[in-house]
């Protein structure tokens, strides 16, 4: 039996993807009334159609794991905190903290992408933005950690008492943290997320404890992990596919059109589960009501009969309808900071970091997560480029 969760193949899965593709597109994990969905057309279809596949089968009370109406009030509410105008206004902060973080490592001419720059950019931006002190940081990583293994309950079920009494720990380590916060929001509003969080309010409700450590949740999880593995995956693409770094070095107009392509080609997020809430036929084949399926995002990005040569990487790629953010009501709403990060990082990097070489000593480690894609560590050597 083939373990898809193994480092190996989660390192490249894409040999796997194209022959499930081509021998089956719906595959059950045996002895588990688990799924996996593979092609294009049906991953679209089990994240647009949420009558039929439910949301609700997550490990925890957070937006993504809702359906309507619950979900519909919840994103209403959020929303309101979380506007394209409150994005698009981060930018100079995204740019200063890139600028700090390259400044550290410019003059050594080596560095841990993961580590230096990719893992800490995101953070610093939730940080910033929610007004919590940088010093956190450790504790936000901390439990970014713990909450990315729960994904271990479906490649492992044998470690779910294990994790999720990690994951348990962490949320009342997060509740008192958000607590004590949150009294001071209210006593004494400012110009961060979570003062917005605390005042967010539509047809007179407002988000309770719950849903703010959801949403905190959520957004400590996604909104960095996105990110780390876009800027993670953008370098791997870039050292292996020289061609194209060079283009986008010579037309840096390709640099939002790059950062899709990185999206479409090494997806951050690999899977999204959904649970079948009647008896649904796809490709032939009938699952019983209460199936978990896998809609596998990784693979439905490179689908032959969608993208032409999936298997090339292709900065100038047009069109490229990849599903990396999800698709229907779920579609994610940290995506346009996840592109804006993702612009300014590929940005700097290529003007300040020239000549890009690998300093790996054997295959990369992926990240603590099976659902997400991208090296733990990823250290290279590089020439110092244009300071800021």
């Amino acid at each position: 039996m083939i373990d898809l969760f193994s480092d190996d193949n989660r390192r490249n899965p894409y040999p796997l993807y194209h022959l499930a593709r081509s021998a089956s597109p719906l595959f059950q994990l045996p002895g588990r009334v688990v799924w996996m969905v593979f092609d294009y057309e049906g991953v679209n279809r089990v994240l647009s159609e949420h009558e039929a596949f439910s949301s609700r089968s997550g490990p925890a009370d957070w937006m993504i794991f809702t359906d309507p109406p619950r979900h519909t009030k919840l994103r209403a509410l959020v929303s309101k905190a979380f506007t394209p105008r409150s994005v698009a206004a981060l930018e100079p902060l995204v740019r200063d903290i890139s600028a700090e973080l390259l400044d550290n490592v410019a003059a050594r001419g080596e560095m841990d992408v993961a580590e230096d720059y990719a893992v800490p950019l995101p953070m610093s931006v939730i940080a910033a933005m929610l007004g919590i002190p940088a010093e956190d940081m450790p504790l936000f990583r901390r439990w970014n950690d713990v909450m990315l293994r729960v994904s271990y309950l479906f490649g492992d079920p044998g470690s779910a008492k294990a994790v999720m009494a990690d994951f348990d720990h962490a949320t009342a380590e997060m509740e008192d943290y958000l607590r004590v916060l949150m009294a001071r929001r209210r006593a004494g509003p400012r110009d961060d997320l979570l003062s917005r969080l605390a005042a967010a309010e539509v047809d007179g409700e407002r988000l309770s404890p719950e849903d703010i450590l959801g949403f905190f949740q959520l957004l400590l999880l996604a909104g960095s992990e996105t990110t780390t593995n876009l800027i993670t995956n953008a370098v791997l693409c870039f050292t292996a596919h020289r061609d194209q770094l060079e283009r986008v070095e010579r037309e840096r107009g390709l640099i939002p059109s790059a950062v899709e392509e990185v999206l479409r080609y090494r997806s951050p997020l690999q899977w999204m589960f959904r649970l079948a809430t009647r008896e649904v036929e796809m490709h032939g084949q009938r699952l019983p009501a209460g199936s978990v399926l896998l809609a596998m995002i990784g693979s439905a990005n490179r689908d032959e009969r969608v993208f032409r040569e999936p298997d090339v990487f292709d900065v100038a790629r047009e069109p490229n309808p990849h599903l990396a953010f999800g698709h229907g009501m779920h579609f994610c709403m940290g995506a346009p900071l996840a592109r804006l990060e993702g612009r300014v990082a590929l940005g700097d990097l290529l003007e300040r970091v020239k000549g890009i070489e690998l300093a790996l000593e054997g295959p990369w480690v992926p990240r603590p997560g099976l659902h997400v894609h991208g090296p733990t560590k990823l250290p290279i050597r590089f020439k110092r480029g244009v300071s800021r």
